[in-house]
């Protein structure tokens, strides 16, 4: 069963995402806040596999709150997916960066959803990977700014030839069976790769994979037809 809480500090988008997800048999919303503070306090205390996070929320927003559940040691099997309204909110990437797991807007079709969650909640890969290539680029060029330089991290280079490819193209938001493909490697290869690019450079999901292959330079917006 997979567990979600709820973090909007709207009623009826709650509601919405309940109705939505208690439906299915294997998913259960076990908790709502109204605020990033009340967010993290039931992260704590009912340690769901999920944090459907609002950006913009009183007290304290969700960017904070997603940062705090993410440094948390005992909160490291929560993944946060980050919900946005992408005209209004300018901090998708931030979000990214503070351990978000990845985003969804939040007028996302319902299959969308339930699907997010179930593929967050395995820790198995980004969200939407063709839509999330446009939108991470995107933000992650905003987020660069002009003549801002890369910063080529020394965990990079516990990498073999082989595992900085597969880093390339996870930054670039391609699935495990998309890397197997332009690789011509099984599904199962591309899958242990990439989890030993993880335990290499210490990160906790994809999304953070993509976030450090773009700040090191690696990959650049748009650089993967």
């Amino acid at each position: 069963m997979i567990r979600v809480v709820l973090a909007d500090d709207q009623t009826l988008v709650r509601a919405g995402f309940r109705s939505i997800l208690s439906d299915e048999d294997d998913i259960e919303v076990v908790g709502e806040a109204g605020d990033g503070e009340q967010a993290i306090a039931l992260a704590r205390e009912l340690l769901p596999d999920v944090v459907l996070m609002d950006i913009r929320m009183p007290v304290l927003d969700g960017l904070e709150a997603t940062r705090r559940i993410s440094s948390d040691e005992r909160l490291e099997g929560v993944r946060v997916v980050v919900l946005t309204t992408f005209d209004a909110d300018d901090h998708v990437y931030g979000a990214l960066r503070a351990g978000a797991s990845g985003f969804l807007v939040k007028d996302t079709e319902p299959m969308e959803l339930l699907h997010a969650v179930r593929v967050v909640a395995r820790g198995d890969a980004l969200i939407a990977p063709a839509v999330t290539r446009r939108l991470i680029a995107e933000f992650a060029e905003r987020a660069g700014g002009a003549g801002r330089q890369p910063d080529p991290s020394p965990r990079l280079t516990a990498l073999t030839e082989r595992e900085r490819e597969v880093l390339g193209l996870v930054g670039a938001g391609l699935s495990n069976d998309e890397i197997a493909g332009r690789l011509v490697l099984s599904p199962a290869t591309a899958k242990t790769h990439v989890s030993r690019i993880m335990t290499k450079l210490a990160v906790r999901d994809r999304a953070q994979l993509v976030v450090l292959a773009y700040e090191s330079g690696m990959i650049t917006p748009g650089w993967l037809a």
